[in-house]
């Protein structure tokens, strides 16, 4: 039980974080103040890529859970890898967009790395 319980805290969390992300896409293009159109839907698409995968990851393993059961041995893979992922993508925005002074990319990292514990945990309890 408290499995599933840490499963549905990352799941919910980390797809709140990715919507998260998309709401301020905007403001966070215009941030960078005159850029050529190019760039502006280069970094449209990518803040908004980054937010569908994390809702994607949160969305995936809340369904396996909810229909699959966490002992599922499909279950555990799913949970595995979308734990890998998110330690993937917390080198990735650690290595380079948690180096800025913006506040909520340096968490980001930490984030991650957190729902992806929570994944591990409730694959192994």
């Amino acid at each position: 039980m408290i499995n599933a319980i840490l499963l549905y805290v990352g799941a919910g969390l980390i797809t709140l974080w990715g919507i998260a992300h998309i709401i301020p896409t905007k403001s966070v293009v215009n941030g960078f103040g005159q850029i050529s159109k190019d760039n502006r839907r280069i970094i449209t698409m990518e803040w908004i890529a980054e937010g569908l995968t994390l809702c994607f990851i949160g969305l995936l393993v809340l369904l396996v859970t909810i229909f699959a059961g966490p002992q599922n041995s499909v279950s555990k893979i799913v949970y595995l890898t979308s734990a890998a992922m998110l330690v993937v993508m917390a080198v990735l925005t650690a290595s380079t967009g948690a180096r800025t002074s913006i506040l909520p990319i340096k968490i980001c990292p930490a984030v991650k790395i957190a729902v992806a514990i929570l994944f591990i945990l409730g694959t192994m309890l």
